[in-house]
């Protein structure tokens, strides 16, 4: 099976590279150290939390950078303790989705347990109706958490909204190492399967974290990683914060966040990159080359 650099028009052992950075628009914390790691680092792309407080503030500078590689952050969970946001949806039209305090569910199995897939798709929906109506152009779809991995009924909801808006969905291919990782059901991954015969394009790897806690354990780890990078397309996922008050205030994992940013603007990050030849790319190439089929 050719790899997704060769479908992509590039050779089949150049070594492509995605950058992602999850969760804009979760608070301006997050927004501005995405912007700034698109602008100054090594991050290609990212995606975007319609639901969350300061969706708005990274819509507003999407519209004003086009050029810029951005996604819509399918969000149908809500899991810090304190800072929480509700569904994009009417409440009452979606209430499998909220807690009893009209917030979105902390935990994926609290979705899993509760929600119907019509659920799902209304709320999916709203928030890609949203971000349209913001001005921003989406690259592609991803879910937050995995939630849209977690049941197939919901999965097919993820693949339905794709093919419909014509918007390009992260796909993993399903390898032995993700398969070891990742917690998606038989019928999720039997479906991803499939799917590659009906032309939708995958990325080759997909790495979920960094291993380590430390700058140095993570930097290590990005470094082991970039400079053992195989032929194809493998996306890194980060998650990125400014080291603030509002990012200590809101999330547990503020450390790692501050750390995964200071990596992805270290200038040794991109000397190493350019030393081994590998092209960083986001999601429009996959735009380009989305099968007709699963145009609206």
């Amino acid at each position: 099976m050719p790899n997704l650099s060769t479908k992509l028009g590039f050779g089949p052992q150049e070594r492509l590279l995605i950058v992602h950075a999850d969760d804009a628009g979760m608070c301006h914390s997050a927004n501005a150290a995405t912007i700034r790691a698109m602008t100054e680092g090594v991050v290609s792309s990212t995606s975007v939390m319609v639901p969350c407080p300061w969706f708005p503030e990274f819509a507003a500078w999407a519209r004003d950078n086009p050029q810029m590689d951005v996604g819509i952050h399918l969000t149908l969970t809500s899991e810090w303790q304190h800072y929480r946001w509700g569904p994009v949806a009417p409440g009452d039209k979606v209430p499998g989705l909220v807690d009893d305090e009209g917030f979105l569910w902390h935990r994926v199995e609290d979705v899993a347990t509760r929600a119907t897939p019509d659920e799902v798709e209304r709320e999916c929906r709203a928030q890609i109706e949203r971000a349209l109506e913001s001005g921003i152009r989406p690259t592609h779809i991803d879910s937050h958490m995995g939630t849209l991995f977690a049941r197939p009924d919901y999965f097919a909801v993820y693949i339905r909204l794709s093919r419909e808006y014509g918007i390009p969905a992260m796909l993993p291919r399903p390898t032995p190492d993700l398969l070891e990782r990742a917690d998606a059901p038989a019928g999720v991954i039997d479906r991803l399967a499939a799917l590659e015969s009906e032309g939708f394009l995958f990325l080759d790897r997909l790495v979920l974290s960094l291993a380590g806690d430390s700058l140095e354990q993570r930097r290590e780890s990005l470094h082991r990683m970039l400079r053992s990078l195989e032929p194809g397309v493998t996306q890194l996922i980060v998650h990125l914060l400014q080291d603030d008050p509002e990012a200590r205030h809101i999330a547990g994992s503020w450390r790692t966040r501050v750390v995964e940013l200071e990596l992805c603007i270290e200038p040794e990050t991109r000397r190493i990159i350019e030393e081994e030849g590998i092209r960083l790319i986001g999601y429009r190439p996959l735009v380009e080359r989305w099968p007709k089929e699963a145009r609206a």
